[in-house]
């Protein structure tokens, strides 16, 4: 029977009612809450450990060995993105100063290129995707002077060609280079602050060149350079045949065999001039088609140019001031390994965007500097182009385990 209990008022509840379906139906709140509750945690847990990133497990894994005969970052297929540092020693610097450096870049570069942050990292986690990194040391002669080593004859300034050089000091010379390439901007970036930082009581940065290139180019690929030109299409057999074109041997001094030289120059292009200019006379112009790379007298980017090939009117099909004809070697020594990235910095000049030309080989006077003249004499693209920085480093040697880079400098 149900108690039945009178109010004030005169109106009755039965006591078991009401209050015990608001107990009851508290009670299924709550267990509802509990229901909720657990499947709340679950997708929290879910969130908390998300599917595993494939793209950037790769990068992770992507880490390029450091030790080795050469460096890295010479041989290898350049990679999109790159920062070129030269930096300055300190006024009063002296062996020790070198050799402390060398020392903590030796260190920290294979830190990085492993995908670990240096001793001083305060952002390891930036260090944590290689992404193919490789850095690069390249020294000037002050360097070699102070560690009182033999200096190469090359190792100075390129000589001027005043026909075409605009050049400017903040794009020109410096006492160290580091050529800091990977897959990823943030990784190029954090390696660039990281290797400047470490040595900013002994050095610092005098101009940074960043470059760019097609991340969707496929392997053996030319790049394809701002004027719309494929770009570096003709390439010694560095691994094979033509290796003594690229690295120094006996004929140079002993702390540098295994090392090679680096041509750094920043080139201008003018391209609001270039859009004026008509497909055909940007073909005749370069002596390559646009579309292919191919020579304009035919077959594909690897085909060798018939530069004695002629039209019905008797003028060579390769003009003769074609890009591609004075850049050609007129003898077997003057070819190098090109690594050219392009640059757009978006403010400054009309020569704001433009390439950074990179060249490797043992003797860049005696094989560089030939094609270079050939190029500043009568090359119908400097109407838009302009070189306005210039820079010669010796390549450093590879650091063997338990070697320091350029160890032997000091021997």
């Amino acid at each position: 029977m149900t108690r039945v209990d009178q109010h004030p008022d005169g109106t009755a509840t039965a006591a078991n009612g009401p209050r015990r379906r608001t107990v009851l139906l508290t009670g299924l709140a709550g267990a509802g809450a509990g229901v909720v509750t657990g499947a709340g945690a679950a997708v929290a847990r879910e969130r908390a450990t998300p599917a595993p990133d494939l793209r950037l497990e790769r990068a992770r894994a992507s880490a390029r060995p450091f030790r080795g005969e050469h460096q890295a970052g010479i041989l290898e297929a350049p990679p999109p993105y790159a920062a070129f540092v030269a930096l300055d020693l300190h006024a009063g610097a002296d062996r020790d100063a070198v050799r402390r450096l060398l020392t903590v870049w030796t260190d920290d570069i294979e830190r990085l290129t492993a995908g670990r942050g240096p001793l001083t990292d305060l952002e390891p986690e930036l260090a944590a995707v290689p992404a193919s990194l490789t850095v690069t040391v390249g020294v000037g002669p002050r360097v070699v002077a102070l560690a009182g080593a033999e200096r190469p004859a090359w190792l100075a300034p390129l000589p001027a060609f005043p026909q075409i050089d605009r050049l400017l000091a903040e794009w020109s010379g410096g006492d160290l280079l580091l050529q800091i390439c990977a897959e990823s901007p943030t990784t190029v970036s954090h390696a660039q602050r990281r290797l400047t930082a470490g040595v900013a009581d002994l050095a610092a940065v005098r101009w940074v060149q960043r470059g760019f290139r097609e991340p969707f180019e496929g392997p053996g690929v030319p790049m394809r350079n701002l004027l719309g030109q494929v770009d570096g299409t003709v390439q010694p057999d560095v691994t094979g045949l033509d290796a003594d074109l690229l690295w120094v041997g006996d004929d140079g001094p002993a702390w540098l065999h295994g090392g090679s030289s680096v041509v750094v120059r920043r080139i201008g292009m003018r391209l609001d001039a270039w859009d004026r200019v008509d497909r055909l006379s940007r073909e005749n112009a370069i002596g390559r088609r646009l579309d292919t790379g191919a020579p304009v007298t035919g077959g594909r980017v690897d085909t060798p140019a018939d530069l004695e090939a002629t039209d019905e009117l008797g003028f060579h099909v390769v003009d003769d001031a074609a890009h591609l004809r004075r850049a050609h070697a007129a003898a077997p020594h003057e070819r190098f390994l090109r690594r050219p990235y392009s640059y757009d910095d978006g403010v400054g000049a009309e020569t704001h965007v433009g390439l950074v030309f990179v060249a490797y080989q043992a003797d860049p006077v005696r094989q560089f500097v030939p094609v270079q003249r050939r190029l500043a004499e009568m090359d119908l693209l400097n109407l838009w182009t302009v070189p306005v920085g210039s820079a010669v480093f010796a390549v450093l040697p590879g650091a063997r385990s338990g070697e320091v880079l350029g160890q032997a400098m000091f021997a």
